[in-house]
Parts: C-alpha cells; sequence; structure tokens
C-alpha cells in the first residue's frame, strides 16, 4: 500500500473499511468460486452494497460518495488481493456506472447507477465478439430501430457476469456507416431473448459465470439506448470514456493481486530453512524478493500518479496515455511478481497448498483484457508522439550540446 504518510484521512479511512470488507468474504466462497461450484457470487456484490463501498466515485444522490480515483485506486488494491474474479466484478459497478454517470439519462441513472450502487442489480459489459477482441468498432452486433424500440441481434463473448447480471451494457452497429459513427449503446436487462449459450472453463479468473451470449431478436426501448434519443450512433464517445475505468481498475487491481503474492513470498522465505539458515539470507531468494517490492511500488507510484491527473482533468490524450502506461505496467508487474513468488516457494507453489498458483492463472489473464498490453504500447507511443512533436523540446535541448552538433550535413534522416 502506499505509504500512509501519503495518504488524506479520508483515503485511509476507505483503505481501512475496503480491508474490513475483504476479511468478511468468505474462504470458502473463494474457494468454491476456484472450483466453478459457485457460478456468480451475488452476495459479494450485496455486501459491497450494504457497506457503501460500491460505485465510490458516483455522486451522493445515487448513493455514491462523490469521491475520486485517489480515493478508488486505494480501494481497489485491497479488493485485488481477493483475485481477478471478485475484483472484476467490483469494478464492473465502476465500468458500467462510468457510463450511465457520464452519458445517461436522469431516468436511466435512478433506474441503474442507483440500484447498482446500492448492491441490488447486477452490472455486466457486452463487449468483445467472438470475430475479434481488441478491434472493437468490426462490431457485427446490431439493433435496428422500430419506432420506439429497437431489435437486438448478435453475440457477445467472454462477458463476465453472463451468468448472473441483471442487464448489461451493449454495444451494437445502428446505422450503415463508418464504424466510428455507427455504434450506439444499450442498457439491456436480462429476458428470455437474453440467452446464455456458453460458459467458458477458465485456466484462471472463474466464478465470474463468464459465458458467450446470444441477444435473439431483443426488444430494446429507445429510452435505454444510453443517453436516450441523444444516445443513438455516439456508441464511440462512451467506448472511449470507458476506457478510463477499464484500464484503471485493472492496473489498481492488479496491485493488491501482487502484493498477495509477495506478502506469502515473504513470509515463507522468513520460515523456510535450507542448508542451515533461513532462505530469505541467499542472495538468489533476497534479490527475487527485492525486485518484487521495487516493481510493486513503481507501478503503484504509477497508478497514483494517474488517478491524480484524472482527478484533475488533464488533457485527454495523456490520459490516454497515462491509463494505458498504467494497465500495461502494473498488470506485468503483477504476473512478474507472482512469478517470483512461486520461484521462491519452490515446489510447493505449484500446489494448492499455497494460493500462489491461483494468483499465476488470475494475473494472466489481466495482460489480455481490456485492451491487450500490445495494444496498450501503441496507444502509448501514438499519443506520446502526438504530444511531443507538437510541443517540442521542454527544457533544454540537450541535442545542442554535442560537441559536433551544428555539423548538419552529417544529420542525414532520408
Amino acid at each position: 500500500m502506499l505509504s500512509d504518510k501519503l495518504l488524506s484521512k479520508l483515503q485511509k479511512e476507505i483503505k481501512e473499511q475496503t480491508q474490513e470488507f475483504v476479511k468478511w468474504v468468505p474462504r470458502q466462497l473463494i474457494i468454491d468460486m476456484d472450483q466453478d461450484k459457485v457460478r456468480y457470487p451475488a452476495e459479494f456484490l450485496e455486501e459491497g452494497g450494504r457497506r457503501n463501498l460500491l460505485g465510490l466515485r458516483f455522486p451522493k444522490k445515487y448513493g455514491g460518495r462523490g469521491l475520486g480515483w485517489k480515493e478508488e485506486v486505494v480501494a481497489l488494491e485491497e479488493i485485488g488481493v481477493l483475485g481477478t474474479s471478485l475484483a472484476c466484478l467490483y469494478s464492473l459497478v465502476s465500468i458500467v456506472g462510468e457510463a450511465i454517470d457520464k452519458f445517461g439519462t436522469e431516468e436511466q441513472k435512478e433506474k441503474y447507477l442507483a440500484p447498482m450502487i446500492a448492491g441490488k442489480l447486477k452490472p455486466a459489459e457486452a463487449l468483445t465478439e467472438p470475430r475479434g477482441g481488441s478491434d472493437f468498432f468490426g462490431s457485427t452486433c446490431t439493433a435496428e430501430r422500430k419506432g420506439d424500440y429497437f431489435i437486438l441481434r448478435g453475440y457477445k463473448r467472454f462477458i463476465v457476469g453472463a451468468e448472473g447480471a441483471d442487464f448489461f451494457l451493449v454495444y451494437a452497429r445502428t446505422q450503415d456507416a463508418e464504424p466510428h459513427k455507427s455504434m450506439t449503446a444499450f442498457l439491456v436487462d436480462r429476458c428470455p431473448e437474453v440467452e446464455v449459450k456458453y460458459l467458458y472453463g477458465l485456466m484462471g479468473t472463474r466464478g465470474g459465470g463468464t459465458g458467450r451470449i446470444y441477444f435473439n431478436n431483443v426488444k430494446v426501448p429507445v429510452e435505454n439506448v444510453l443517453g436516450g434519443e441523444n444516445g443513438i450512433n455516439r456508441g464511440a464517445e462512451v467506448f472511449y470514456q470507458m476506457m478510463i475505468p477499464e484500464r484503471m481498475t485493472s492496473a489498481a487491481a492488479a496491485l493488491g493481486m501482487a502484493r498477495a503474492a509477495l506478502q506469502v513470498a515473504a513470509r515463507y522465505s522468513d520460515k523456510r530453512k535450507a542448508f542451515g539458515q533461513k532462505i530469505r539470507k541467499f542472495q538468489a531468494v533476497s534479490f527475487k524478493i527485492a525486485d518484487s517490492i521495487t516493481e510493486l511500488d513503481a507501478a503503484r507510484a504509477l497508478v497514483f500518479q494517474t488517478a491524480c491527473a484524472i482527478d484533475e482533468g488533464d488533457e485527454p490524450g495523456r490520459l490516454r496515455r497515462l491509463v494505458s502506461e498504467s494497465k500495461a505496467f502494473a498488470t506485468e508487474m503483477a504476473w512478474h511478481v507472482v512469478n517470483n513468488a512461486m520461484q521462491v516457494l519452490g515446489g510447493i507453489g505449484y500446489t494448492n497448498v499455497y494460493p500462489v498458483e491461483k494468483l499465476l492463472r488470475d494475473t494472466r489473464l489481466i495482460m489480455i483484457w481490456t485492451g491487450t498490453n500490445e495494444i496498450m504500447r501503441l496507444i502509448i507511443q501514438h499519443e506520446f508522439f502526438k504530444e511531443f512533436l507538437s510541443k517540442g523540446i521542454e527544457g533544454r535541448d540537450v541535442e545542442l550540446d554535442a560537441p559536433e552538433a551544428e555539423a548538419v550535413e552529417e544529420k542525414v534522416y532520408e
């Protein structure tokens, strides 16, 4: 966790309250989810709602606390120690809530946002399709208008909450135009025409009811277009805004997963003895712990800096870059730290005597979802070059400090 000296009194309170919530989660629930005995732990979100720990960033009017991203990442790190499934279900309130809070009508906020924050409605996001993952605008899911409603048709897959969620944020094409101008976001209630066609057998991140859904001529009222009539064909705007909570929740929860693995490994290394001494006395072990600590602290600092930038309303391009940096760096950090933990534990770490093998399976996914980390790198360099080439060098131009800097005939670029 961030040094308590860097946290405000309120942030310390959020941290403590979230820790108490995390302690409440039954051990058996985590085990049963990983064994696919529980498909969707509705009670987890219900308890989060009772404790007023869902949707921290949203207005008090709808049951939120009106806080910022700095507070949310503090809470998300604590939730992250539970693993990817519960962290994802917790984050979906923030992700789907972002869309409703930023683009929804007053009626939609009352109908969906408020009960979702209270833990009474469980959300899911239907974004990925069988034919594409990162290619969002290659969507083939369609919604055809028929008077005062739309007919929604098509498949979505890898939906956390396909089994269990009460409603879905769904993107579909609503006109024959270029992709960026043809997408609309809908709030779709579960009904018989929303068919769960397949539940995935996952390597990790189990128990969240992840599946493929077929929208079989679902009648969606116009008032369920996100933003109402004004929201038709504005799905691209929603999608771009959603990249902030999608990537920030992944990054912040990754901190908790890494911290959990690090703590297990550190405690083990202080107990386990070999060749007459604790194994943490061996450089090969202690350096893995040191590297893990350093990577975790670096990722935490980046995530918190990004949270500050969002709260302060930094430039959109820079925010796109920072949230992409945070997601890529924090998730890869978690993967490295969990792998280090398994190496410290040795063979016993590969068994279910310790939770490291589950964390390893869980953290493998977070480098893929909400945009692969390769996509994150495309965004990072694109936004950097766009800003750098338009603004130029800040401060001293060190290129001019070379002894032969004025030998322009030697500076050949083509």
